[in-house]
């Protein structure tokens, strides 16, 4: 794995609704644990109660969105042939790609109105700094040297006496020999080196993912930080995605656990500070409603 130092880790919160998010929660599929919903209930029970059992909305959040647009950018890249895959054209799709971002989630238009989070920008201005993550992209990878597989690429596997998992990749590249490399883009910054395993966990639950369900060791995991144009680079061992596997099973009996006494602990950090539901959290004072009826089922699989 290789990583630079960073002066401080990266605190911005995983996006509540990212592209893996919204096909994981989608109603026509069984209940499932994502890397991204693992992490919630690791930072805090409390936060993941919130988000997979409650679904209480979230204001839009104007890095989410940017993160969501340039995904979107670098995937429809992919679309054109060889050749053509410049930092041009992918400028050229933001514009295109916005409007397809506030078609499908209409909340993000409220970003740049009073009280948004971007209130005051112009959406030009914004969407230049999208840019310049994509011209980052540039100079760490030619997409012209590239044919993947697949991009966002949706896995699943179920976990014997388990739970479901479930999640998006972002780039599948498959080398002639079979070596798999599994690729995921991060428009924020690196972790600092000993703050990674947050991000190794993420990355780990896809190996583990992308084993069960081909059959093939990963040759490669990859994160490429558009932030700060840092590229962090892991080669899984069949024992570290054991215990990758052995690890979200403990956070979810966990999880179980917690469904069973019917409480969900809040646990303070950092990030507690982006957090939207501070009024609600007994942390701040606040008091939780109670857990909607029939949500431990429908959500999470769990007779209660």
């Amino acid at each position: 794995m290789t990583t630079t130092a960073d002066p401080t880790p990266d605190l911005t919160p995983d996006p509540v609704a990212s592209p893996a998010d919204l096909a994981v929660e989608s109603p026509r599929r069984p209940p499932a644990l994502s890397p991204s919903r693992a992490g919630d209930f690791m930072q805090c029970p409390l936060l993941f109660r919130f988000r997979t059992v409650d679904r209480l909305p979230e204001p839009p959040s104007s890095a989410a969105a940017r993160g969501t647009l340039v995904h979107s950018v670098l995937e429809r890249l992919y679309d054109a042939p060889l050749g053509d895959r410049t930092r041009e054209a992918a400028l050229d799709l933001l514009p295109g790609e916005w409007d397809r971002l506030v078609e499908a989630e209409p909340r993000y238009s409220q970003l740049f109105v009073p009280g948004g989070d971007a209130a005051g920008q112009p959406l030009e201005s914004w969407l230049e700094g999208a840019g310049r993550l994509l011209g980052t992209y540039f100079t760490l990878e030619d997409p012209n040297r590239l044919e993947p597989e697949a991009r966002e690429l949706y896995v699943e596997s179920q976990l014997d006496g388990g739970p479901l998992l479930r999640g998006i990749v972002d780039r599948l590249d498959v080398a002639p020999d079979g070596a798999i490399r599994v690729v995921d883009y991060k428009t924020g910054r690196s972790p600092r080196p000993g703050f990674e395993n947050k991000a190794l966990f993420q990355m780990r639950f896809y190996g583990l993912v992308v084993w069960r369900e081909r059959g093939v060791l990963p040759k490669m995991l990859q994160l490429v930080y558009l932030g700060d144009g840092q590229v962090l680079r892991a080669e899984p061992r069949e024992r570290e995605l054991e215990v990758t596997e052995t690890k979200i099973r403990g956070v979810w009996d966990a999880i179980t656990a917690a469904a069973h006494r019917g409480e969900f602990a809040a646990r303070p950090s950092k990030l507690c500070g982006w957090c939207a539901h501070q009024d609600i959290c007994p942390e701040f004072g606040g008091t939780p409603p109670p857990i909607p009826e029939g949500a431990l089922r429908e959500r999470l699989g769990l007779d209660v």
